[in-house]
């Protein structure tokens, strides 16, 4: 499993808890020192089956400063991915994929349930 997360982030430290409690081997990933690339966040989009703006880290100074929450509904699919590809600090976190399951943030119960 691929864990993409900001090391100083609360809830990543949460989750990455979680994780070694449970004994789950992952591979660790800084987010803002290796942003996930366009073609990662397709994917990712296409395998979570959740909306876009999901992907979107919306508490963030950076999604703020660029007044996001009124321009992405105007921005094509291609566009919103482009911009997440850009700057992770713009990406929500954290992020783990295992090829099937792609879970973003960390809501334990759900990661219970789609975590074996």
């Amino acid at each position: 499993m691929q864990y993409i997360c900001y090391p100083k982030c609360t809830t990543c430290k949460k989750a990455q808890a979680w994780l070694e409690e449970h004994g789950i081997d992952f591979e660790l990933r800084d987010i803002k020192e290796n942003n996930p690339s366009y073609e990662e966040l397709s994917e990712w989009y296409r395998l979570s089956g959740l909306p876009l703006k999901r992907f979107f880290n919306t508490s963030g100074l950076l999604y703020r400063s660029l007044e996001l929450k009124e321009k992405l509904p105007e921005m094509t699919e291609e566009e919103q991915l482009r911009l997440l590809a850009s700057d992770g600090m713009l990406v929500k976190r954290p992020i783990a994929v295992d090829g099937e399951t792609v879970l973003v943030g960390f809501k334990e119960r759900e990661w219970a349930e789609l975590i074996k």
